[in-house]
């Protein structure tokens, strides 16, 4: 596995300065949360950024995963929306026209991996509604991104429409899509009481290609640095193991930005003392 920090959790850094920060400190992966403060998908230069953002990347050894939860990056007002389960075509088609630009820009930087969850709808209605705008945008998504070898990696989320890995099993099989996996945190297990943690890694394993850890107390949606939630690390790293998992985990601690540094490095400090 490689060791791995999203620059959600730099937010008051100059995106340059973090990713450099982040490979001093020994990570080799990035989750990299495209935003206003990193790499804004509606610039004129967008494109020109990824490339230059790319290669400093490379040049640092670190491995990129597209990320998305920006919060207010498409509505200033109203924090993760709209999304692919809005009541109007015209919002949906944001949000898809967000993630396919943000698919573009990723391949752009190197990076073959585009993570994103389901959101939460804007509307009442029946829930058979919201799975069929659901089913009905991610296909559409990964046909879209099917010829540039961009995996998606879809994040199940407390207090978002897919918040369970029931229910993410259930969309799994519903797109049915070779390139349409999993992002797994870590935390959102504790929280939503769906430990043990190795029998999702053996059910998932062949399609797992994005990791997000944080500590955790059961039954609270709140990303804690380790060592401050309930949280068994030892078993995390020892069930990823087992698995041979190679690919990013990356600690998510976006509201701990105010000491980004220090909290980057004792997380890091923690997974060597993991043996990670």
């Amino acid at each position: 596995m490689l060791p791995g920090y999203n620059t959600n959790g730099f937010a008051h850094h100059k995106i340059e300065d973090a990713l450099q920060i982040i490979a001093e400190l020994g990570y080799r992966s990035v989750a990299f949360t495209l935003d206003y403060n990193t790499l804004d998908p509606f610039a004129s230069n967008a494109v020109d950024r990824a490339r230059e953002l790319g290669k400093i990347s490379q040049d640092l050894c670190l491995n990129v995963v597209i990320e998305t939860g920006a919060r207010f990056l498409l509505d200033a007002r109203k924090k993760h929306q709209p999304t692919l389960i809005s009541k109007l075509g015209t919002d949906r088609k944001k949000r898809a026209d967000f993630l396919l630009r943000c698919a573009e820009l990723g391949n752009k930087m190197g990076s073959n991996i585009l993570s994103f969850w389901s959101g939460k709808p804007d509307f009442e209605a029946p829930d058979d509604a919201y799975w069929e705008l659901l089913i009905e945008q991610c296909g559409f998504i990964r046909r879209q991104v099917e010829n540039s070898g961009m995996k998606i990696a879809f994040e199940p989320e407390p207090g978002m429409f897919i918040d369970t890995m029931d229910k993410f099993e259930k969309l799994y099989k519903a797109i049915n899509m070779p390139g349409f996996g999993l992002t797994l945190d870590i935390g959102h297990l504790e929280c939503m009481n769906e430990m043990p943690l190795m029998t999702h890694l053996e059910k998932w394993g062949s399609v797992l290609w994005n990791i997000h850890l944080e500590d955790m107390r059961r039954g609270v949606h709140d990303h804690l640095p380790p060592g401050e939630g309930s949280i068994d690390f030892a078993k995390v790293f020892e069930g990823l193991d087992k698995i041979k998992y190679k690919g990013g985990v990356h600690w998510e601690l976006s509201r701990h930005s105010h000491d980004a540094v220090e909290t980057a490095r004792k997380c890091r400090q923690f997974m060597k003392e993991q043996g990670i």
